[in-house]
């Protein structure tokens, strides 16, 4: 009995790596495609972070956002625009970038304990978003010589809507993901 546990482990080990790989591919097709509206363009990196961590839990979706990260910091053009490079850490919008970290933190503490409470979870999206917010604004702020309410103005108020919808299909799709895959025997419940 002992055995077998210890020879499963290693499988369950490689699943786990496949998938944290699997979503830092995704974040790395998916996150390039933007729509720029100004210095902050419109991206779907918060949503496949949403996804993650519904697949992954908080600790391993953290871990393939910053694979994703460290990806785009060595030159692979994966950040939005098909950008890399860490000026791009370091430039206006970096700070979203950055942000995005205590999002996961934040929504994953939630949701990995309580993913199938669907306004919970959104709630928990929409405080580390806002955390996010904070991040970008105040970087962008500074580095991008904006005042406060300027900052706001490109960098968050334009994008509420979006994300009020991305974090509602991440909550009410996350779930049937994660339940599919259980099935699957590709996750642990």
């Amino acid at each position: 009995m002992n055995e077998a546990k210890t020879q499963s482990r290693p499988q369950l080990r490689i699943k786990e790596l496949a998938m944290i790989a699997l979503l830092t591919a995704v974040t790395c097709i998916l996150a390039p495609l933007s729509i720029p509206i100004g210095e902050v363009p419109i991206s779907l990196t918060n949503l496949v972070i949403y996804f993650s961590l519904y697949i992954l839990g908080m600790k391993k979706g953290i871990l393939s956002y910053i694979v994703y990260l460290l990806i785009g910091f060595v030159g692979v053009p994966v950040f939005s625009g098909y950008t890399s490079g860490p000026q791009k850490l370091l430039g206006p919008t970096g700070g979203y970038l950055i942000g995005f970290l205590p999002m996961a933190l934040i929504a994953g503490l939630v949701i990995g304990r309580h993913y199938k409470k669907t306004v919970l979870c959104f709630l928990a999206m929409a405080a580390g978003t806002a955390v996010c917010y904070a991040f970008g604004t105040a970087w962008l702020a500074h580095v991008g010589g904006y005042s406060l309410k300027a900052a706001l103005f490109a960098g968050v108020v334009p994008f509420i809507p979006g994300d009020l919808i991305k974090m509602g299909l991440a909550a009410v799709l996350g779930p049937q993901i994660r339940k599919q895959l259980v099935r699957a025997r590709l996750l642990e419940d």
